[in-house]
């Protein structure tokens, strides 16, 4: 699923804030990178099953490894876990009400965040 609209999609943001904003907000980034690109998760286990909420982006300029890079944040999606196949984004998919609710909150949280670093 995407949240379109979600106010992230474009914005540029140092890669060591945006880091920071990420782990206060529950995401990790662990080994979710390249030089170019960067995922941040966050993982829900709910009765329905088990979910994460992606925030992806890209560097537009330097590096991710030098933590100096600039950020262009992507869509956000939230996709459900399947052992042992991974996740799926699908349209197909059924994400419950209250999870989406909360998923659209913590994105307007870190669009707040992302608003007061750059003033």
């Amino acid at each position: 699923m995407k949240f379109e609209n979600s106010g992230l999609e474009n914005q540029t943001v140092e890669l060591s804030r945006l880091d920071d904003i990420m782990k206060s907000l529950g995401f990790v980034r662990a080994a979710q990178w390249d030089y170019e690109r960067v995922t941040y998760d966050r993982k829900y286990v709910i009765k329905e099953g088990t979910y994460y909420l992606r925030v992806q982006g890209y560097a537009v300029e330097g590096n991710v490894d030098s933590r100096y890079a600039l950020i262009k944040l992507l869509t956000p999606i939230l996709g459900k876990h399947y052992y042992p196949h991974g996740v799926e984004y699908g349209e197909d998919e059924h994400f419950p009400s209250s999870l989406v609710s909360q998923c659209q909150k913590l994105l307007s949280q870190i669009k707040s965040e992302l608003e007061k670093v750059k003033e």
